[in-house]
């Protein structure tokens, strides 16, 4: 199965994200409809897509999964696609972690995605798509970055027992776990510094086979994948 991504109504939220910002440009050069989601209306307006719905929110505000999934549909007039790419990160041993900073890393990167696909999942279009990067610490769970790595492994493996609960919709729920990209955001830590690491992929050739993904109805987009 492919999906024309041609007029495909796709809110993305985690915008103004290195990755979020590549992902959006891939999507409108296909000539998807957008509604971009984020904290920053400043950091939004400065996207440089002509006719995109452009909707701020708190992401850590409780029903703010399901107000911006209604309003994108509202706005866009229905609904085929949602995407996250919102995420926080924290570095250093999880002893040394504050506990406030584990749950919001917990509701950024495990919360989030799954309140987002519960939202969607109702108003979703015939032929839909749910898509979340969960990342490849998914699939190798990482020292000094315990809670991420929790949060990523436990939402990509939610994203996967989703695809089969919501077949009989006929809506495709997508777990992507791309490489370490150079996105900035191991620059933005809530926590401890980052420790020295090899250059990351570039956001552009990410998002493109992110797109490509999308666009192939693939369910799982593995980390491997990303450097074939």
């Amino acid at each position: 199965m492919s999906r024309d991504l041609e007029g495909a109504r796709i809110l993305v939220v985690g915008a103004t994200g290195g990755l979020g910002r590549a992902v959006s440009l891939e999507l409108a050069s296909r000539g998807a409809v957008l509604a971009l989601a984020g904290r920053s209306r400043e950091r939004l307006a400065e996207q440089s897509i002509l006719n995109v719905v452009q909707l701020e929110l708190d992401l850590l505000v409780p029903d703010a999964p399901a107000a911006v999934v209604r309003a994108a549909r509202d706005r866009l007039g229905g609904l085929d696609g949602v995407i996250c790419l919102a995420g926080a990160v924290a570095f250093g041993p999880l002893a040394e972690t504050p506990r406030a900073v584990v749950e919001e890393i917990v509701a950024l990167d495990l919360t989030l995605p799954l309140l987002l696909a519960q939202a969607a999942i109702p108003v979703l279009e015939p032929g839909g798509f749910v898509a979340n990067a969960s990342g490849i610490v998914a699939e190798m769970p990482t020292a000094g970055i315990v809670a991420y790595s929790a949060a990523k492994a436990g939402v990509s493996a939610g994203f996967r027992a989703l695809a089969r609960e919501v077949r009989p919709r006929k809506i495709s729920v997508i777990d992507l776990r791309p490489p370490h990209t150079e996105t900035g955001l191991a620059e933005r830590p809530l926590h401890g510094t980052a420790p020295r690491m090899p250059a990351g992929l570039e956001p552009a050739d990410v998002a493109r086979r992110i797109v490509e993904a999308i666009a192939a109805d693939e369910r799982e987009v593995a980390a491997a994948s990303f450097t074939t």
